[in-house]
């Protein structure tokens, strides 16, 4: 079976290589992708008719971990890889991001891109692969795209610049960077950084830029040699005779009346009474009643496009660089252990963080050795009454998804290390009004109720998003400060970026056209960064400056202790009866590391330091002269067994119970009793015994010393 090609380029030290022919030979478009020893299958397919009663471009992009790709079996009674797990959504979107402004829009043909992981090298992640291997499979088939695209990922670790990183570099470096462009401009950028300055920012994403234009070199080749023509589709766009109708019937001076106004429910309802005339006076044109709803929504497009990049007019009025109005609070949500709310404008987020035990720290299970729980999480939700709507909510989708890991990046430079602050940490966004860039509301929010909760976040975080919208050349573009939901339909960019004073913590970018030039994205890093500091030095230091001083007098309290390694197994006991019995008793949780840390979690004072009591008397041997207090579980003819923590236990013998002669240990002592004894050491068979008639002589003894 040689009928296949293979084409390998040197990328960042390491060999890529794709086979075409190999495998998939009946998908439009295959890529048998390797890289060092990751193994990536990235195939492109395309229905044959478009899909009737669709008005967007169904594009489908699935990228699905196999869990045999690192020797592992999955977990569960069916041993079968199930949901895709956080990471394969968050990259599935990474790789539609970049490609989708290169198909046609006004296409309708399904078509999905599949990207299946079934070997992994830890030097080679295989995420990158999957980017990679899905434009190469596009750009061969017979489907419309305008590209090839390519992906290069950055790290940053002691300071120096990382091309590809490997999986351990990404996990633990300072910079997270992932930079898709075509031969000539940016089409994607996302990010978490810890803390980086713009002017780094910019460099890093144009050393990744000028790989991508090796790639692109490389995928044109493969292209030229063995693509296939590109098959031609049945366009949906609205005729522009249409177009001329409708201005007959609804001036553009009109529509501009009708869209331009601060209050997206009368804007909307200024359209559909636009949208009402235009049926009246087509009544009888099946043709164009059938295409009613996108010519309208593609005039609104139009007027709203040329009256920001013509008149500089934005449609609630506000100047290019204005933020919507502002406000925020904290604790406005009673008994949770932290809460904050963030309103800008229309766009409104609730966010509430509970804190708990390290225990609850959410595990992952994934193709990341590294990466095998998560201290901290931030969830987003997206109601339908948001933006309102009435939807029944069936979980979240990738968009929330999407919104909750950004916000997660965003903050977790800022977050106290496990040792100063010994909690896992859960945010919640739940957003109550949208108009757009609520993830960027949610970074605001999650910042603000992380304060409220006490936890000891290092510096505030804040984010913002920048929108724009382009002419016909490369230097006629307007950038918008703050988008709303309708610049964001209508525009050509949704720019996230959020950070500190000092520096970026997270970017996502999304467009819809054919890349950005970097006059665009330094500009775009600038209005976010004076958007940013805005709200940071407003609204919410106003609503709290600094972390609370301690945690909600509802969160569970954390103290910490270090015990010998060597005890661990004597704390937690047989099969954990000792531990649990510490548990049971004190309503605390005990949580210990394999080096010896133990985390006591509970919301009662007396509790917690029962257990840490407890605990420190089960890892301490016992020594001559030590004195300790105890309760009597057990009574045998000889003496009394006491318990003086669970699990360790000790015996007083009948001739050390009483300064007199007793015959009964009954006639002193009954089950429950809690008494004090000191310890005599071992005895001539290496047994430790105690008493109870000589503690006021030890006492005596430790006063004099």
């Amino acid at each position: 079976m040689a009928d296949y090609k293979t084409y390998s380029m040197e990328l960042a030290g390491r060999t890529l290589s794709v086979d075409i022919g190999r495998v998939g030979k009946q998908a439009n478009g295959c890529a048998f992708m390797h890289y060092g020893d990751t193994t990536v299958l990235c195939t492109a397919t395309e229905s044959a008719a478009p899909r009737d009663g669709v008005d967007f471009f169904p594009l489908s992009v699935e990228y699905s971990e196999k869990y045999y790709a690192v020797g592992k079996m999955p977990g569960g009674f069916n041993k079968r890889e199930g949901k895709a797990s956080e990471n394969a959504v968050l990259t599935s979107r990474v790789i539609d991001r970049p490609m989708r402004p290169l198909f046609p829009k006004d296409m309708r043909n399904d078509v999905t891109l599949e990207c299946m992981v079934m070997s992994v090298d830890p030097a080679c992640r295989p995420e990158l692969v999957a980017m990679i291997g899905a434009s190469i499979a596009t750009t061969i088939s017979d489907i419309p795209f305008a590209g090839p695209c390519a992906a290069t990922q950055v790290g940053l670790v002691d300071g120096k610049m990382i091309i590809n990183p490997s999986q351990s570099q990404w996990d633990f470096g300072d910079l997270k960077l992932t930079v898709a462009s075509t031969a000539d401009k940016i089409m994607m950028i996302e990010a978490g950084a810890n803390e980086v300055p713009e002017a780094d920012m910019v460099k890093y994403i144009y050393a990744a830029d000028a790989v991508n234009k090796q790639l692109i070199a490389f995928i044109n080749q493969i292209r030229d040699e063995v693509g296939k023509k590109k098959q031609p589709y049945e366009s949906v766009a609205i005729p522009e005779v249409m177009f001329e109708d409708m201005k007959k019937i609804v001036p553009p001076e009109e529509m501009e009346t009708a869209v331009f106004t601060d209050d997206k429910q009368t804007r909307e309802a200024n359209v559909a009474a636009v949208t009402e005339r235009l049926k009246e006076a087509f009544a009888g044109n099946d043709d164009y009643l059938a295409r009613l709803s996108d010519a309208v929504y593609q005039y609104e497009k139009k007027t709203v496009r040329k009256m920001i990049l013509k008149d500089h007019k934005r449609p609630d009025g506000r100047a290019l660089t204005q933020i919507r109005p502002l406000h925020a609070e904290v604790g406005l949500i009673p008994r949770v252990h932290g809460s904050a709310m963030f309103t800008r404008g229309q766009t409104q987020i609730v966010d509430v963080c509970t804190l708990a035990p390290l225990s609850d720290a959410q595990r992952v299970e994934g193709l990341d050795p590294n990466i095998t729980e998560k201290r901290y999480v931030h969830q987003y939700n997206f109601p339908a009454y948001s933006v309102g709507e009435t939807k029944v909510s069936r979980g979240p989708g990738r968009r929330e998804i999407g919104h909750g890991a950004l916000a997660e990046r965003a903050l977790m430079p800022v977050l106290p290390s496990v040792e100063e602050f010994p909690y896992a940490i859960r945010c919640v966004s739940e957003t109550m009004e949208s108009n757009g860039s609520t993830s960027m509301a949610s970074t605001c929010a999650s910042c603000m109720a992380l304060m409220d909760a006490g936890v000891p976040i290092k510096k505030q975080v804040a984010g913002i998003s920048c929108g724009l919208v382009t002419g016909e050349t490369d230097d006629d573009f307007v950038l918008l400060t703050d988008i709303q939901g309708l610049e964001d339909f209508f525009g050509d960019m949704d720019f996230k970026v959020t950070g500190t004073h000092d520096g970026i913590t997270a970017i996502q970018m999304d467009i819809k056209i054919h890349g950005l030039t970097r006059a665009i994205v330094e500009g775009a890093f600038q209005r976010c960064k004076d958007a940013r500091e805005y709200i940071m030095n407003g609204v919410m230091r106003d609503a709290i400056a600094a972390p609370r001083p301690t945690v909600n007098q509802y969160a569970p309290k954390i103290r910490m202790m270090t015990i010998d390694p060597e005890k661990i197994g004597d704390v937690v006991g047989q099969r954990g009866k000792t531990i649990n019995e510490i548990i049971k008793r004190t309503g605390c949780s005990v949580d210990i590391t394999d080096d010896g840390r133990v985390s006591i979690c509970g919301t009662d004072a007396a509790g917690m330091d029962q257990a840490i009591s407890y605990i420190k008397t089960i890892v301490t041997d016992f020594t001559k002269g030590q004195i300790l207090e105890g309760t009597v579980v057990s009574i045998k003819e000889f003496g009394a067994f006491l318990e003086f923590a669970p699990g360790k236990e000790g015996l007083v013998h009948i001739s050390k119970i009483s300064d007199h002669r007793i015959d009964h240990v009954e006639d002193v002592l009954t089950l429950g009793d809690k008494v004090t004894v000191v310890c005599l050491g071992k005895d001539s068979q290496g047994r430790v015994s105690f008493s109870m008639k000589d503690v006021k002589d030890a006492k005596r003894k430790a006063n004099q010393q």
